[in-house]
């Protein structure tokens, strides 16, 4: 049932369904919490899901220019205090598993197990804080250009054709956006922490789902970092939209990461 929560002035929209375990989804930059409804059927027979529009995405609001990972994780940490949720698991796809990482560093002990699902513990380096400057240059110039583009180039390239119904759909919502949402996600992306070290000591279930192709991010090094971190991994046929591109596959994974618990 979609609801919503009033943070500082604005207004947060999420999904609460189902019962059992809590497990919080957090869903990438571009995409809003309608991500998770083709994985929802399987998730919602044990468990209690709340998808949640991160800030400047869907139907919540936009707080400023900038939008950090930690003030993402502040409004997320006020909904689940609203909703007197002392335990719950994370699943963040992209940058919403550096939410995610953002919210475990901050109340570890509420933390039952954490999944990056085509994400990473490391902050950007100088080269992609560069390359996040172009991309704010190129939303301000033409946001929806940006847009069209840089979608597909998520998917693996032997995908683009097979999902172009659904990467029509995906820019669909992406292009509903506010300017200043685009912007703020970026900029907030730029600047976070480094939760490689957190994520090593962390004392709860750690699973990283990786795309064998993803153009984004370097399989090979995130196994690296599966093992740097002792986390579990799974590798997953197609790029860096694995709930699109292979979702029975990443259905059974999500489902195996949750039984464990």
């Amino acid at each position: 049932m979609k609801q919503l929560f009033s943070y500082k002035n604005i207004e947060v929209s999420y999904n609460d369904l189902g019962k059992g375990p809590v497990i919080l989804l957090l869903h990438g930059f571009l995409e809003n919490k309608k991500m998770w409804t083709p994985l929802n059927t399987e998730l919602l027979k044990k468990n209690r899901l709340l998808e949640i529009d991160l800030l400047g995405h869907g139907q919540t609001g936009n707080l400023g220019y900038l939008h950090t990972m930690e003030e993402q994780a502040d409004m997320v940490l006020a909904l689940l205090r609203s909703l007197k949720l002392r335990k719950f698991s994370l699943i963040g796809h992209s940058m919403g598993g550096y939410v995610a990482l953002a919210i475990a560093s901050k109340r570890p002990a509420a933390v039952k197990g954490l999944c990056l699902l085509n994400s990473t513990p490391i902050g950007d380096t100088p080269t992609k804080q560069k390359n996040r400057d172009r991309a704010i240059q190129a939303v301000k110039h033409n946001y929806k250009s940006f847009i069209n583009v840089s979608i597909p180039n998520l998917f693996a390239e032997e995908n683009r054709n097979r999902l172009k119904a659904q990467i029509t759909q995906v820019k669909k919502e992406a292009m509903n956006m506010t300017l200043q949402g685009v912007i703020a996600a970026l900029e907030g992306m730029k600047i976070r922490n480094d939760h490689s070290a957190f994520l090593k000591v962390a004392n709860f279930e750690k699973l990283m789902i990786i795309g064998e192709a993803d153009p984004v991010l370097n399989k090979d090094k995130l196994l690296k970092l599966a093992s740097l971190t002792n986390s579990k991994s799974v590798i997953l046929p197609g790029g860096h939209m694995s709930h699109l591109e292979s979702k029975i596959a990443l259905t059974i994974a999500l489902k195996r990461f949750i039984n464990q618990l």
